[in-house]
């Protein structure tokens, strides 16, 4: 739900002045340490979303909350086939997410990609648990 609600406020932000604000902010890190690696690569960051980059964050940030929120509904109805649903839905962005920072070597893509990555391995681990206590309850029934 997060993600959709960051889609929806980085829709509405004016980059430019995202933008001026960044640099307003990091300018006295940046005057001691032009080379800072934190504060250079959210400059860049901030300048890639001024240009082109707020379109594709947004559409991005929507799907990947929209994926998630439905597949996370499903879970909660205990919906056990939506367990390996979110593995591989995760697994293809985490691909698409690799992919981008090869290209981009954004920090907030191999951030998102990191968090996708722990939410696959707390899902295999809840799906695991579930299918097993659904087993030992009915044996010899599969439920879904």
């Amino acid at each position: 739900m997060l993600e959709t609600i960051c889609a929806i406020v980085l829709l509405k932000i004016d980059p430019h002045t995202m933008n001026r604000i960044v640099l307003a902010v990091l300018h006295q890190e940046l005057s001691e340490d032009p080379q800072d690696f934190v504060a250079t690569h959210l400059v860049r960051a901030s300048q890639y979303f001024a240009g082109s980059g707020k379109y594709f964050a947004s559409l991005y940030l929507l799907s990947h909350g929209a994926v998630k929120l439905v597949l996370v509904i499903a879970l909660l109805r205990n919906k056990l086939w939506a367990y390996p649903l979110m593995i591989v839905t995760l697994a293809v962005f985490v691909c698409y997410q690799t992919y981008r920072f090869a290209l981009s070597h954004s920090v907030a893509m191999i951030l998102l990609t990191l968090f996708d990555i722990f939410v696959i391995f707390l899902t295999w681990l809840e799906y695991r648990k579930q299918r097993s206590r659904r087993q030992t309850a009915s044996p010899g029934t599969t439920q879904s």
